[in-house]
């Protein structure tokens, strides 16, 4: 529990604070909203989950589309889930980037400096990219309706894909955590971010099937997590019938391992991202 300031007027007329107690649930939905203002006064912050995905959609559906060959499904239908995969793998730029801002600027000092919790600031972040990725996920959808994609399985099916995407982006937070405390500068983060989540979204079956893979890259590929949560979101959507007899064990349990995956690398980066966190903002 902490206090938040109100104006209250005294005897003598001269106003002074008032403090109310206010709890970390507070604390952090005030960080929300203080993140989402910043989206809402520069909407040209919004162009990496509106036109960014959109140029994907068009570019691999109408200019790639008829050279990959994909099998039980039009090659549209079978595109939008690793795009969605892929915006969801990008969530942890976006929080990479808010976060080592904040810090550069001395946002986190003056926050330190309030009566509130250390946690709100990452909380709130953390949901202010869940929002800000989940409305990507809306636009390509809606794209993804226009040029014929369509989920052919049941209600419950299709809510459990999109909470997989969920889980799998708070995953991708706290990567996003731990480089934007951990790397000193916009540009290293630019840099290093995209130099090791770029490629594996594309190390993946997010834009082409693994079949016509060499078979080292093949098994490299299909453990990939995002092969995982791309087939759950597939095989759920009604998108792609199951994956072949060959495939790596996870592409035959998408779903557990898509689940799996994401908590495990919560587990294993969160604790790094809490240390350097803390670390960078108690020098």
């Amino acid at each position: 529990m902490t206090t938040e300031t109100s104006t209250a007027t005294t005897t003598s007329g001269t106003s002074r604070p008032e403090l109310r107690q206010t709890g970390l649930l507070h604390q952090s939905l005030t960080m929300v909203r203080r993140n989402l203002r910043h989206i809402k006064r520069q909407p040209e912050a919004l162009t990496d989950v509106t036109i960014q995905p959109v140029m994907f959609v068009l570019l691999f559906a109408f200019v790639f589309g008829g050279s990959i060959q994909t099998a039980g499904a039009p090659y549209r239908e079978w595109l939008l889930p690793g795009i969605m995969a892929q915006t969801m793998a990008f969530a942890s730029f976006v929080v990479a980037i808010g976060l080592n801002t904040d810090i550069d600027k001395g946002i986190v000092d003056r926050f330190r400096s309030l009566p509130i919790s250390r946690a709100s600031v990452l909380i709130g972040r953390s949901l202010s990219s869940l929002i800000h990725s989940s409305v990507g996920i809306v636009v390509m959808s809606l794209t993804g309706l226009a040029i014929g994609w369509r989920i052919t399985g049941g209600l419950p099916e299709a809510l459990l894909g999109f909470g997989l995407l969920l889980l799998f982006g708070f995953a991708m937070i706290w990567i996003g955590i731990l480089a934007g405390s951990a790397l000193r500068s916009i540009e290293a983060v630019n840099g290093v971010m995209f130099t090791t989540i770029f490629p594996i979204t594309f190390l993946a079956n997010t834009f082409a099937p693994t079949e016509q893979m060499t078979p080292w890259l093949r098994a490299i590929a299909e453990w990939n997590p995002i092969s995982a949560l791309v087939q759950a979101l597939r095989e759920l959507w009604g998108n792609t019938p199951p994956a072949p007899a060959d495939a790596q064990l996870p592409l035959h349990h998408p779903e557990l391992f898509a689940a799996g995956w994401s908590v495990l690398i919560a587990l294993v980066i969160a604790p790094l991202a809490l240390r350097a966190f803390n670390r960078r903002t108690s020098e």
